[in-house]
């Protein structure tokens, strides 16, 4: 079958991407499409955007001229955040063929007729209040963890985000879709899957195109905890206001729930908190960090905060910034804070010069490799699971602890999708813990 059509994806942004990455490309095989890498030469090529930072709208432009590199006539799509809140300017770009809205993305091999090239890219974009159905999906493929995405939208209103704009509401899948995504992913072999959406502990509300909520995020949690033949259950980022004890609680004495949170912050001054509209002051997040210390000596904290919103004074920044080295933390996602267009923040006064912006960004990427170094080194000759990931790099297998320690050793295809328990030993130049298996393992 020569004539089979080839489609090729690259994915900006979130973990919530990289699953509906998946679903569309499951969507392609099902209307006999083969699916290749983006180095190689495809009929399609498919770009997943984000709108979370500026650079994610320049590295949309270099990538669709990676593409057309490849294959100079080949059909270029253009999918998701960036391409909801600013479908004519990636129209507008030079090779892309079509741009598909926050409905469109999964409906996209329905409007893949004939594979021409356009002169002009092609726009289906909703209005963002349409964006009121709920599509599940989950990714697999090149990972020995799958991404199972919840939920989709936010119904908060933070003055410098947009993605209510780009995603709309908060709506979740039903309990039902979610336990049978997640019993595929364990069918396929998958030994980890990671929960995502936009707000996933809002999960439940919009299950049924309301906001009536039929479950609760620590239902969805208790359900999942009963999936056979998945060892590991991550939850990935949630909101600190939605993150309750009872759920903590439950984690610390799951049988496949790890001791791993993500639960971004955003800013340690209540006064730029509450610019943000965010809907908790600092002393909740303390509380937060506090309850999982106490239930799990040994869990993994990390934590999302932005530099640079506009009226961070040098004061308020470091009331951030000694709030952070205070907290019993593991790491720091750091995200320089970016004009977007049409967010309340746009307008606000005290805007924050790029360079101290960077400066301020570099500040606290320092003391996340600090804080990720006590804490592994807290970790040291203690005992733990290991997941080993798929990849060859330079000689070495990586994989992570349950709770989110990088380990490696050296590469040996057998140990690929497999857990083992071991002692961890030291810390190595680059950052990553060596350790000895407990039991060697033996291969057959």
């Amino acid at each position: 079958m020569e004539n089979r059509k080839k489609v090729a994806f690259y994915t900006l942004g979130c973990k919530l991407n990289f699953s509906e990455t998946s679903t569309i490309a499951r969507n392609f095989n099902d209307e006999g499409f083969d699916r290749v890498d983006f180095e190689e030469v495809a009929d399609i090529y498919v770009i997943n955007t984000c709108s979370v930072t500026d650079n994610a709208d320049k590295q949309f432009k270099q990538i669709v001229k990676k593409a057309l590199k490849i294959n100079d006539k080949a059909f270029v799509a253009a999918v998701g955040c960036y391409a909801q809140l600013k479908p004519d300017e990636l129209a507008a770009v030079d090779g892309v063929d079509l741009v598909l809205g926050a409905t469109e993305k999964f409906k996209i091999t329905d409007y893949i007729n004939d594979l021409s090239k356009n002169d002009m890219g092609e726009v289906h974009s909703c209005e963002i209040e349409e964006a009121d159905f709920y599509v599940g999906s989950y990714s697999i493929g090149d990972r020995t963890r799958a991404f199972l995405k919840v939920q989709d939208g936010c119904d908060y209103k933070c003055t410098y985000c947009t993605i209510p704009l780009a995603r709309g509401i908060s709506r979740s899948d039903t309990m039902e879709n979610v336990m049978q995504n997640a019993a595929e992913i364990s069918a396929k072999g998958i030994k980890e899957i990671v929960l995502t959406g936009v707000n996933i502990g809002d999960y439940g509300k919009g299950e049924f195109g309301n906001k009536k909520h039929e479950h609760t995020f620590l239902e969805l949690v208790q359900a999942l905890d009963t999936v056979d033949g998945i060892e590991r259950l991550r939850i990935s980022s949630i909101e600190p206001n939605l993150l309750k004890n009872e759920t903590i609680d439950f984690v610390s004495t799951s049988k496949t729930f790890v001791p791993h949170f993500h639960i971004p912050l955003q800013s340690g001054s209540n006064e730029i908190l509450k610019k943000m509209k965010r809907r908790y002051m600092r002393e909740l997040y303390q509380d937060r960090v506090s309850k999982i210390r106490e239930v799990m000596p040994d869990a993994c904290i990390g934590v999302d905060v932005i530099v640079g919103f506009p009226g961070e004074t040098e004061e308020l920044f470091l009331e951030t910034y000694n709030f952070l080295n205070d907290l019993d933390i593991s790491y720091l996602h750091v995200f320089t804070y970016s004009e977007r267009d049409n967010t309340e923040a746009v307008e606000f006064d005290g805007v924050v010069p790029m360079n101290v912006r960077s400066k301020r960004s570099k500040m606290l990427r320092g003391l996340s490799v600090k804080k990720r170094r006590h804490f592994y080194e807290s970790q040291l000759n203690t005992k733990h699971t290991v997941l080993f990931e798929s990849e060859n790099k330079e000689g070495y297998i990586h994989g992570f602890t349950e709770n989110y320690v990088k380990v490696k050793t050296p590469w040996n295809p057998e140990l690929v999708n497999t857990l083992h328990e071991i002692q961890l030993t030291k810390i190595d130049e680059d950052g990553i813990v060596r350790f000895d298996f407990i039991n060697e393992p033996v291969f057959s």
